[in-house]
């Protein structure tokens, strides 16, 4: 029985990682997101209502769960007291609730400027980031010029770091032609929510190493996808953190065999947001079906959704940089109108010839050509089946075949957006 698991994207993200987080966290005691930033957005459907969490764990809709946040996160104050905000008014209780390691380093209004500023100089050449500054505060992490929520309790050390961040930005504005930012605007800005930031903030790693000495059930929650790794993903359109299940050590300061059972989510088709290399991406009728009928557009910047087959080449690859021990297939049900089906399940060139790596640079990409199985379509609803069973004939048969070419289980079925539109074939807590 494993009382640590993980849950991770194995696509480009928007998977569908927070209603299934928010599913398994009935059995958990402990939600932690340990990378990326507001730059995520997990939806969560309950009784017809829908919730988008950004910064905070998708286990806060229970009311009974502990959700950290760890020192891989990297925060904006103001994105995160608004979520806060919204959870209060709808009800919920976040106070001794969240805890946020004091290492996090803070976004800050000239890592937003900056970010905008730097993709809109590339052109045609734009990386499609959310323009949230995620990737600049990551830059200042690893320069060690990032200003850490522990800072904030310093008021010498907050100015002087403050001041050196604001040369060093308002510098690169004046290059991009931008207006600079304000230093004591932002200083202002800052003594308004420190006092309440620091009471959030707790020794992270501490509090997950006794939990687990404890045999605390946890889950540690990825945001965006595999393919978006900084390390193993599409380098450049990428994120700008560890995105894979080796994230969580350097994310929460917990050591590798503390964990047990990697959860891979997948849609039963692929979706990614922004630019980069899609072998399997699709146009005109079906690409605009997918799109209508699965809601595809990021919860995040509101943009439309790319869509195209699911690729089990890509999928393999993801398994493997993130130890995957079993897979929750998401969205069925969108497929339910469609009269055939199609997987790739390998890859040639513009020679017919197979490849049999995938490519590591964007040269590689450019002549990929999929090569499909195709399935029958079962044309029938599927979103209110509750048992694996009752499924049709060729769903059956289109699910069978993807564990058979993974050599990999499903355990989790997800064919609707609410969270009783779930079928556990096996918990991976019991595992």
């Amino acid at each position: 029985m494993k009382s640590q698991i993980v849950i991770v994207g194995t696509q480009w993200g928007d998977e569908g990682k927070g209603k299934i987080v928010d599913y398994l966290t009935q059995y958990a005691e402990i939600v932690v997101r340990y990378q990326g930033g507001n730059n995520a957005g997990h939806t969560i459907f309950l009784n017809n209502k829908k919730t988008v969490l950004h910064l905070i764990p998708s286990g806060i809709l229970y009311q009974n769960k502990i959700c950290v946040i760890g020192n891989g996160v990297v925060i904006s104050p103001i994105a995160l007291f608004q979520e806060i905000s919204h959870l209060e008014q709808s009800g919920l209780i976040v106070k001794n609730r969240l805890f946020i390691s004091k290492n996090c380093s803070l976004i800050l209004p000239y890592h937003i400027a900056i970010d905008i500023a730097r993709d809109k100089k590339r052109g045609s050449n734009a990386i499609g980031t959310t323009g949230k500054g995620i990737g600049p505060t990551y830059e200042d992490k690893v320069a060690r010029r990032s200003l850490r929520i522990s800072d904030l309790e310093d008021e010498h050390r907050l100015e002087m770091i403050l001041k050196d961040i604001s040369e060093y930005y308002n510098y690169q504005l004046t290059y991009f032609s931008e207006k600079s930012i304000s230093y004591e605007k932002v200083l202002k800005e800052i003594n308004t929510y420190k006092t309440k930031l620091l009471k959030l903030t707790k020794d992270v790693t501490l509090l997950l190493n006794q939990s687990i000495l404890l045999n605390k059930k946890i889950i540690f929650e990825g945001a965006q996808g595999s393919l978006l790794d900084i390390d193993h993903g599409m380098y450049p359109y990428v994120t700008s953190s560890n995105t894979t299940s080796s994230g969580i050590f350097s994310g929460t300061g917990i050591g590798p065999r503390n964990l047990g059972y990697v959860l891979g989510v997948c849609k039963a088709y692929a979706t990614r947001v922004g630019f980069g290399p899609f072998p399997t991406e699709l146009s005109e009728d079906i690409n605009d079906y997918l799109f209508y009928k699965g809601k595809e557009r990021g919860a995040t910047t509101g943009r439309r959704r790319r869509t195209g087959w699911l690729d089990l080449v890509l999928l393999k690859q993801s398994i493997s940089v993130n130890s995957i021990t079993g897979l929750c297939l998401t969205k069925l049900d969108v497929l339910d109108g469609l009269s055939e089906i199609k997987i790739c399940i390998g890859y040639k060139n513009q020679h017919e010839e197979i490849i049999a790596n995938i490519p590591y640079s964007m040269q590689g990409w450019e002549n990929i050509i999929p090569v499909y199985k195709v399935f029958n379509g079962w044309k029938k609803n599927t979103s209110g089946i509750r048992c694996f069973d009752n499924f049709p004939t060729e769903l059956k048969e289109y699910i069978n075949f993807i564990e058979t070419f993974l050599d990999i289980p499903i355990h989790i079925i997800s064919n609707g957006p609410d969270r009783n539109n779930t079928i556990m074939l096996k918990n991976p807590f019991c595992l």
